[in-house]
């Protein structure tokens, strides 16, 4: 005697559920390219020590040779978020910059809606982007494991 398991309707539902649909993947996958490209336009404004973006990162009270610095940490993030493999570690990362950036601001007692919360926005950004595009991360939010 045998026991074989045929799918159910609930199984093929949650098979169906975690899979995410092309145009999702799409939306997605633009999201993350745009945000990616604004957070490279970032990145090398800092790693070539523009005299604005120096200026900037001296009046939130970071010493101007920390701007590379920065400049470098994300950019590697952004690698890592680019890669299909490392993306969720790479989200991580990018967040994890941004709410230093949110510190900052907050430190200088910049305006709430031009300064503080657009790191949140970008962050956000770089979360739904990656969540429209991978199944995994869907699965993880929709069950939690």
């Amino acid at each position: 005697m045998s026991i074989t398991a045929t799918p159910t309707a609930s199984t093929a539902a949650h098979a169906t559920a975690t899979v995410p649909s092309r145009a999702a993947v799409r939306t997605g996958t633009v999201i993350s390219v745009l945000v990616g490209l604004f957070l490279l336009f970032d990145a090398s404004v800092k790693l070539l020590r523009l005299p604005s973006v120096v200026e900037a990162s001296l009046q939130l009270g970071f010493p101007a040779h920390t701007v590379p610095v920065m400049g470098t940490l994300l950019l590697i993030s952004l690698v890592v978020y680019a890669v299909p493999r490392t993306s969720v570690f790479g989200a991580v990362l990018i967040t994890g910059y941004l709410g230093g950036a949110v510190c900052a601001n907050v430190r200088v007692d910049a305006p709430l809606f031009g300064y503080v919360l657009f790191p949140i926005y970008v962050a956000v950004l770089v979360w739904l982007g990656l969540y429209l595009r991978n199944a995994a991360l869907r699965e993880l939010v929709r069950t939690g494991r």
